[in-house]
């Protein structure tokens, strides 16, 4: 298993973790499949009032898709399969308000995660960056998750600069994109802080509350990810490729601001 579900009776709050710190908390398929699995279940477990969402070993929240999993797609360029669009909460019909918890990196396919959080905290020495574009690939859901919640320079910027440049926390604490700053090691500690009182209140108003907010910015959203596949499909650089100029670059040298 590589994701770890704890739950507090006492508090109502459960805490996800991404399991695989050896591979910076990447999903593969296996764990896709238990993100899917996790929130669908959170939907009958009335135990379970709001939930903290973070990553193992403190390197990395996560870091998107794992570059070793092959995933086949049709030839068609009107259509695309993604295996993370169905990892977030909001794509399994959850709404009970989650709150992502970042240490370190947070990359790439990451932001389908935060993107269906309610907000998210983060240590001081967290940074965010997109390597799409870096690897002949397009950033589309990623970039639309982030257009929701960051101003469109910014989200333009770190879609653009690809792995070149790191956002800083302060940096996204700043543009609205983190909502509270810890010390090191006290993102999570903070959000279960926050989570508890949430999940103190009453369920049904927390919830319709979750539904309102998001009803808001919906509409645009649907719009936008409804391009999202034909430009990956048509923007993309073959698989063979991407891995070619991934495998080239390693690190590579970035500044971080």
């Amino acid at each position: 298993m590589a994701l770890r579900t704890e739950t507090d009776k006492e508090t109502g709050v459960a805490l996800v973790t991404l399991d695989r710190p050896a591979k910076h908390n990447a999903i593969d398929l296996a764990t896709a499949a238990e993100l899917a699995a996790a929130w669908r279940a959170f939907r009958f477990d009335d135990g379970v009032r709001a939930v903290v969402l973070t990553g193992a070993g403190g390197r990395a929240f996560c870091t998107g898709i794992d570059r070793g999993v092959a995933v086949p797609q049709p030839s068609s360029p009107y259509t695309i399969d993604d295996p993370l669009l169905a990892i977030g909460p909001k794509a399994n019909d959850l709404w009970k308000p989650v709150i992502a918890a970042v240490e370190g990196m947070a990359c790439g396919g990451a932001f389908y995660l935060l993107g269906e959080s309610e907000f998210v905290i983060a240590s001081e020495e967290a940074t965010f960056f997109d390597p799409h574009t870096t690897y002949g690939m397009v950033s589309a859901f990623e970039a639309i998750s982030m257009a929701q919640r960051m101003p469109f320079g910014e989200v333009a910027r770190m879609s653009l600069m690809g792995t070149a440049e790191r956002v800083s926390a302060r940096r996204a604490y700043e543009t609205g994109l983190v909502s509270e700053l810890t010390a090191p090691g006290g993102a999570v500690d903070a959000a279960l802080r926050a989570a508890a009182v949430i999940a103190s209140y009453p369920t049904g108003a927390v919830q319709g509350t979750v539904r309102a907010v998001w009803s808001a910015r919906e509409a645009a959203r649907a719009q936008a990810m409804a391009h999202a596949p034909h430009l990956v499909a048509l923007g993309n650089l073959p698989p063979e490729r991407q891995d070619e100029l991934f495998r080239g670059r390693g690190a590579g040298e970035f500044r971080t601001r």
